[in-house]
């Protein structure tokens, strides 16, 4: 049975990844939209970065625009790790897309509202737009299935020692998310950091069709970052939660009842979660904690194969 979900994304080097292997299986996930937050970059770079990879792959989906920072305080953005463009790499074309004119949270709304099927939300950006979402049309809860989010981390930050960048940029609004009572996975640092791309295989990829070069390309910037901090490999962080949903059988989790850290000077933004046997709150995240890497790799080659391959055929038409 096709899921139909929603991709809240700050477009972002494995924003771009997740897109591409959720829209390369349109026979488990259908995506009805994807709606933008201030994240990575500032909120109209990243949009511009989404309408581009929709146009570049030729898929014509609504894209909206939300929220522009947090709920409180400045942006802070990943413009280290992902570039003045938010996905500096390869030259994407400009988009012969543009959004629509719902705010993101409006969008979302009359999506969850009509549809006979209950909607998973895949936020893998900062929280924000979910968490506007939930406060101003409650009634939508009761259609949300699930909400796989990218984000958080149990045993550790990388913003700081405690803090992963997603909950970080936004730990008011996480933590509406976190306590809203909707069903939650969470892909942290725990589970995306098992998953990272080698040199080869990014080798491997820019010898490979119109779309795998293009990733290619992407993987050749964002991993300048992580050798910067030590890593051997470029952590596929926002592919996870689209992965969960594809493929639950690769992943290992467990249930906690998980918190958000809102202040505390080396704290703020933590995602605290109660480990102890007998515990006092109820289990609200089950956490991934482990992945089948080589399996979970073979799902992200062979989306880019299927988008290789579109790509191919539309080629041959012209």
């Amino acid at each position: 049975m096709t899921k139909p979900i929603i991709i809240d994304c700050d477009p972002g080097h494995d924003d771009a990844i997740a897109i591409l292997l959720a829209l390369a299986n349109p026979q488990h996930l259908e995506v009805k939209a994807i709606t933008t937050v201030g994240g990575n970059q500032v909120l109209d770079k990243i949009t511009d970065n989404a309408l581009k990879l929709l146009s570049f792959i030729d898929a014509d989906i609504p894209v909206a625009k939300g929220a522009a920072g947090p709920l409180l305080g400045q942006l802070v953005t990943g413009e280290e790790a992902h570039g003045d463009s938010g996905m500096d790499g390869p030259d994407l074309p400009p988009s012969r897309f543009k959004p629509v004119e719902k705010h993101a949270i409006e969008l979302m709304a009359d999506i969850i509202r009509s549809s006979d099927k209950k909607i998973t939300l895949v936020p893998i950006g900062p929280l924000t737009n979910i968490a506007l979402l939930l406060r101003a049309f409650p009634d939508v809860a009761a259609n949300i299935e699930e909400i796989s989010l990218m984000g958080g981390g149990i045993g550790y930050g990388n913003v700081t020692s405690t803090a992963e960048f997603n909950i970080y940029v936004d730990p008011e609004a996480a933590r509406i998310v976190y306590e809203s009572g909707i069903p939650i996975t969470m892909s942290g640092l725990d589970v995306t950091d098992k998953a990272p791309i080698f040199q080869d295989e990014i080798k491997a990829l820019k010898e490979r069709g119109e779309v795998s070069h293009m990733v290619g390309e992407l993987l050749d910037f964002y991993s300048i970052y992580s050798r910067k901090l030590g890593y051997e490999g470029s952590s596929l962080h926002d592919p996870c939660a689209i992965g969960w949903l594809l493929r639950p059988d690769l992943f290992t989790g467990q249930c906690y009842h998980v918190e958000i850290e809102t202040s505390g000077r080396a704290t703020r933004g933590m995602t605290v979660a109660d480990r102890r046997k007998v515990t006092e709150g109820v289990n609200n995240v089950r956490v991934l904690t482990d992945v089948n890497r080589d399996a979970f790799m073979e799902l992200i080659f062979d989306a880019l194969d299927f988008h290789d391959r579109n790509a191919a055929a539309r080629k041959a038409k012209v």
